[in-house]
């Protein structure tokens, strides 16, 4: 065993965390600890793959984060655990980027340039910031195998998610149908339902109320239909009503107009239609007596094609009063109701092309040509300006509401008829929510409320996208006969197909192969879609290993479905979450993850969304450059995003972390690392972590209490990261590092520094040293720089079992309790919070914590809680700095205790008899209120009131709030604190005294002294009461200063080597110097004269030589009992030699101060 390593006074964590990555590289850590672990269980972990064509932000971070702490666990807990690197290389986000770049507007621009030539420009772009990738998640301290990662452009990845589709098609789970679903007009593709849900914005939208002319009525009347999509009108083929609703006639005074509408919904067109003004009702109808009548097309489009069978008024429970007419329009080919209302009575058949006069990229065609080539949304206006035209135009208005809006273009959705393959996700509905029931979430609510729902209501998965870039459906049809096939593998397609050496799967390189048909002998040629993006996601877990193509895919995939664990964003319930479980039941009918962490979402500060053109948000290499990895990792793991909640990331809050968590961490260390070189110095026996249980006996309190709080918080780190409550487990490690630093550190510096004996020194270093170590490990999966860096520094003193190349190759700390002792535990916050009361009363009254006072009384009701801070006061008095203290269980002579009802709680519970309990909880005595906080409960007013329906408060006495000899402190706890601020002459001395000490140790730091440096100090001041404490309050100074006591300055030697001589803050009005000098023995010159015969030069001489010389140098006669005795010294002085016995304590001193205290003049 050598001494620890060296800590410098300063550390700049960026350089540390860059240091630690080179020693990682040096070890190749992270394949050497995959090493070290084969043979053991495995721990796999679904990593969700990123675009590599944006860099990564804050959101990819801290899923980063969370992934790199669950697996650093796992590893550490005795689990072998593989992680890959995966990228998502397909889909619209690729294709966006290369439309941009060469201008492409439409499918048309894309088949003109050809699918090889884009999908060439699509595959260069896909690893475009690979390397950025990289070194970001690398200087984060995520261990992951970037060589060996999964690609989804991969053939043999891409050939798994063939071998998926076919399975289910085997299954029979896949179709294709004719579906009105959510389009992209930009990206000229439907979309499932779950990506419809993704991204909904507020928009303001026509809202236009039109009319419908009857036909063969009595009386001219007209129909009224209001929608918020005009561009729609034009394919109107059908009115719709509900059987049970109320309808009515109505005059329109206004227009002279006869309109038919819901009753309910007269507010449509009147402000005020209880007062009756602008109309009068003709008649009333059910909806039931309207269906069946036939009304006049808006426009004539379709009234060749189906105007036998169109226009007319249907009925279905979908239509409500809730707005709009209670008359809905029907266009079968924009509405996924108006589809299925309008093939039910016969308007259009299932399955047969609709009157859908927009082609893919959203814009009219025929028969629509008043408005042929016009997007739809463009085309709003001038529909309306028609309408208005042909009279049919009511009302015109606009309407702010939720719409939604593509996910990848943020362009709005339409509602569109296309031809799709679907899985069949209804026919395994049960199933997905039984397994879904075999799962752990964190937090909960996600699995059951949000999850839970989404799977109840689940709809079959459009898994088709007319696309480019992306997997192609692996299915062969015959447009003529209907007739189709399912490939499953390359071999199949070779096979089938004839064709040989395929060794890409992507459109470019597959559409051209045709099969000849086993069953009929037809031409098959593949069907032009290729798969949603979601897919593939899905498929990842057999994917990335090629499941069940290699060899060893088969014993993989076994060790590692379902997976242990899984994390992204709350929205990915409704995708990647989803489309896995739905695969994983469909293929297996298991869930494909048994623990799920479901993260929030980052927001900039201001709560927006983070933007690059608003530049909302710090650069994360620029946080990363300033304040480190494990800053910002320890800023996000403990704030709300690990409860899925969101947070708006603050700078200042990993700025935080440094000042309140890294900062104290690291002095710890350091001066840890000082006290442990400075014994092994004096002592010349280097401490061991063993020595702490070796010196057992010389233990003090803290010891015993930060030893029992270690081994309490090992236990809560194992239990609550079992369970993946991140967001329990780091608060209480950050706790710790508190407790550690400001308690147990302060409160043992002087046995930590070696004022005591050295078994006490060494009892409590070799403590610290054991606590500072085991907290490395402790917060290795967390702060994986530092952990590494105080792990590096201690090892050369910690045990054999504990040498490794790195912390992260240990395995955690195990559960002990036989050093937890949890009552003591308890004390101990007692105590803390005994201490925190006084310092917050010195406060109120300005008192600085380095004047003493008389006496502090802690006062509380239940007497244990006395006792335990009784049996800690020497440190209650250290830190609070008072002479005495007293102790109480009577709280009533300070503090009347109040209630008050919680309105929120018992407003609920009471209803209007609150009032009368809430008059009557303000008026209880303080006998009353103590008997409900210590029972539990009370009768009031007739009510049983327990102590959670009321708030508790403790209100000082009137006399002690003006009293300015006393101040009282409470807590919630019920805890009082009253300090005595009286102050004699002797305290006072004794508090200026700590000023100057104060004055002196802040020189000291300044110029970088050790406490091991030996040194002498001298006060150079005038003030004759500063003099006067110096000597009055020597044992004060001896106390703090490790025996050293300060002189006045004209007691220094000229000889003396000064460090310091320096102007300090004053002490009230007191001016003062400080001077620091190296320390040596103190020779009396004018003594030593008088032993050469009053020669002053020989006198001077010797004083010099001695002066620069160490004792032990030097020919020192001892007495029998091994005492110095005295120094033979010889000199020549003007060619004389002269010599003279020095004796120890006479003419020589070990130091001025004893000089001085013996009277020897200099």
């Amino acid at each position: 065993m050598s001494t620890p390593g060296e800590v410098p006074e300063r550390i700049s964590f960026p350089s540390t965390e860059e240091g630690v990555l080179s020693h990682w590289k040096d070890i190749d850590a992270f394949h050497t600890a995959n090493k070290l672990s084969e043979g053991r269980p495995v721990f796999s972990f679904y990593d969700g793959p990123p675009f590599a064509t944006g860099l990564p932000h804050y959101g990819h971070l801290l899923a980063g984060t969370i992934k790199d702490t669950v697996t650093r666990f796992a590893y550490q807990t005795g689990h072998h655990v593989p992680r890959r690197f995966g990228w998502d290389c397909h889909g619209l986000p690729i294709e966006f980027e290369i439309e941009k770049m060469l201008g492409i507007k439409s499918r048309d621009d894309v088949l003109k340039l050809g699918i090889d030539k884009y999908n060439a420009e699509c595959r260069k772009i896909v690893m475009r910031y690979s390397k950025e990738w990289e070194t970001v998640v690398t200087r984060l301290g995520r261990w992951i195998d970037f060589e060996n990662d999964y690609k989804t452009l991969d053939t043999s990845f891409m050939e798994t998610v063939w071998w998926v589709f076919k399975s289910l098609h085997a299954k029979g789970l896949v179709y294709r149908g004719f579906r009105v679903m959510p389009y992209s007009t930009a990206c000229t593709t439907p979309l499932s339902n779950f990506e419809a849900g993704l991204n909904y914005k507020d928009v303001d939208d026509p809202a236009v109320v039109v009319s419908f002319p009857i036909i063969d009525a009595e009386e001219p009347a007209s129909f009224l239909a209001w929608t918020t999509t005009p561009w729609t009108l034009p394919s109107n083929l059908a009115l719709c009503v509900r059987d049970d609703l109320d309808y009515v006639y109505v005059a329109d005074h206004k227009s002279g107009n006869t309109y038919v509408l819901a009753e309910s919904r007269l507010v449509q067109l009147y402000k005020n239609p209880k007062k009756k003004k602008g109309f009068e009702i003709l008649r009333k109808v059910k909806g039931k007596e309207l269906v069946g009548l036939k009304y006049q097309p808006l426009f004539d489009y379709f009234k060749n094609e189906y105007g036998e069978r169109a226009f007319r008024v249907l009925s279905d429970e979908y239509v409500t009063d809730a707005d709009g007419t209670g008359i809905v329009h029907q266009a079968p080919a924009f509405g996924e109701d108006d589809y299925r209302v309008c093939t039910t009575n016969g308007i259009v058949d299932l399955g047969e092309d609709l009157p859908c006069p927009v082609d893919d990229d959203g814009k009219f065609v025929d028969p629509v040509v008043d408005f042929a080539g016009l997007h739809v949304k463009e085309a709003d206006k001038k529909i309306i300006v028609e309408l208005k035209e042909r009279g049919r135009l009511v009302k015109n208005d606009s309407l702010n509401h939720r719409y939604p809006f593509c996910w990848r273009s943020d362009t709005p959705l339409i509602q569109r008829a296309v031809p799709s393959w679907f899985v069949n996700v209804t026919a395994i509905k049960d199933k997905l929510v039984a397994n879904n029931k075999e799962t752990y979430w964190v937090p909960g609510f996600v699995q059951h409320n949000r999850f839970g729902s989404w799977l109840e209501n689940a709809r079959d998965w459009n898994v088709s996208r007319n696309r480019y870039w992306g997997t192609p459906l692996p299915v062969w049809t015959n447009d003529e006969t209907g007739e189709f096939i399912v490939i499953g593998s390359v071999k199949e397609l070779e096979e089938l197909s004839g064709r040989t050496g395929i060794t890409d799967l992507h459109r470019d390189s597959v559409d051209d192969i045709e099969i000849k048909s086993p069953k009929t002998g037809a031409a098959l040629k593949r069907t032009s879609e290729v798969f949603d993006c979601w897919f593939e996601s899905g498929s990842m877990p057999y994917s990335s290993v090629h499941y069940p193509f290699e060899k060893d895919s088969e014993e993989q995939f076994k060790h590692s479905f379902p997976a242990p664990s899984i994390g992204w964003q709350p929205h990915e319930y409704r995708c990647w979450f989803y489309t896995l479980m739905v695969l994983s039941t469909a293929l297996f009918d298991k869930p494909a993850f048994k623990n799920c962490v479901v993260n929030g979402l980052v927001l900039a500060e201001d709560g927006k969304k983070m933007s690059k053109r608003l530049k909302n948000y710090p650069d994360p290499v620029h946080v990363l450059s300033n304040y480190g990895a494990d800053a910002l990792r320890l800023y996000l793991v403990n704030s709300p995003v690990v409860r899925a909640e969101p947070l708006r990331f603050k700078e200042e809050g990993v700025r935080n972390v440094i000042k309140d968590v890294m900062l104290p961490w690291f002095n710890s260390l350091r001066f840890l690392t000082q006290n442990v070189r400075a014994l092994d110095k004096s002592s010349g026996v280097p401490l061991k972590i063993a020595d702490a249980s070796k010196h057992e006996k010389h233990k003090n309190q803290m010891d015993v209490w930060i030893e029992s709080a270690l081994g309490s918080l090992t236990a809560a780190v194992h239990e609550e990261m079992s369970a993946y409550r991140l967001y329990t487990v780091v608060p209480k490690l950050l706790s710790f590092v508190n407790s550690l630093t400001d308690w147990y550190v302060r409160l043992n510096r002087p046995r930590l520094k070696g004022m005591g004996t050295e078994e006490e020194q060494r009892a409590a270093l070799g403590t610290l040293a054991h606590v500072l170590l085991t907290l490395a490990q402790l917060m290795a999966p967390f702060a994986p720089f530092f952990a590494e860096y105080t792990y590096q520094i201690l090892k050369p003193v910690a045990p054999e079992e504990l040498q490794s190349g790195s912390v992260h190759f240990l395995m955690l700390p195990e559960v002990d309790t036989s050093h937890v002792d949890k009552p003591f535990e308890a004390a101990i916050e007692h105590m803390k919070a005994a201490i925190v009361l006084g310092r917050v009363g010195r406060e109120h009254k300005e008192i600085a914590l380095k004047q003493p006072l008389k006496e502090a009384t802690v006062i509380h009701r239940d007497t244990s809680v006395i006792e335990s801070v009784r049996s800690l006061e020497m440190y209650v008095r250290s830190e609070l700095n008072v002479r005495t203290v007293k102790y109480s269980s009577d709280e009533s002579e300070y503090v009347m205790l109040k209630a008050d009802a919680d309105g929120r709680v018992l407003g609920r519970k009471l209803g209007k008899d609150f009032k009368t309990v809430h008059k009557a909880v303000r008026a209880l005595k303080p006998e009353e209120v103590l008997k409900l906080e210590s029972q539990g409960e009370l009768e009031v007013a007739g009510h049983i009131l327990t102590s959670s329906d009321v708030k508790i408060s403790r209100e000082l006495k009137e006399e002690f709030k003006t009293c300015g000899d006393l101040q009282v402190e409470t807590s919630s706890n019920g805890l009082l604190v009253v300090l005595n601020m009286v102050r004699d002459e002797d305290l006072v001395n004794e508090g200026t005294a700590k000023e100057m000490i104060n004055r002196i140790q802040k020189l000291r730091k300044k110029v970088n002294l050790r406490p091991e440096d030996k040194i002498e100090i001298f006060i150079d001041t005038e003030d004759a009461s500063l003099l006067s404490v110096m000597s009055s309050k020597e044992s004060v100074f001896r106390d703090v200063l490790n025996g050293c006591i300060p002189l006045v300055i004209s007691e220094k030697a000229e000889e003396a080597v000064e460090i310091a001589y320096e102007s300090v803050e004053a002490i009230g009005e007191a001016e003062l110097k400080v001077c620091l000098t190296k320390a040596s023995v103190a020779p009396s010159t004018a003594r030593i004269q008088e032993l050469v015969s009053g020669n002053q030069r020989a006198a001077q001489a010797i004083s010099a030589y001695l002066r620069c010389r160490d004792l032990k140098c030097l020919n020192v006669e001892k007495k029998e009992d091994g005492m110095l005795e005295s120094v033979d010294v010889a000199v020549t002085v003007d060619g004389e030699v002269r010599c003279c016995s020095v004796r120890i304590g006479k003419e020589l001193f070990l130091c001025t101060a004893d000089r001085v205290a013996a009277g020897a003049p200099l």
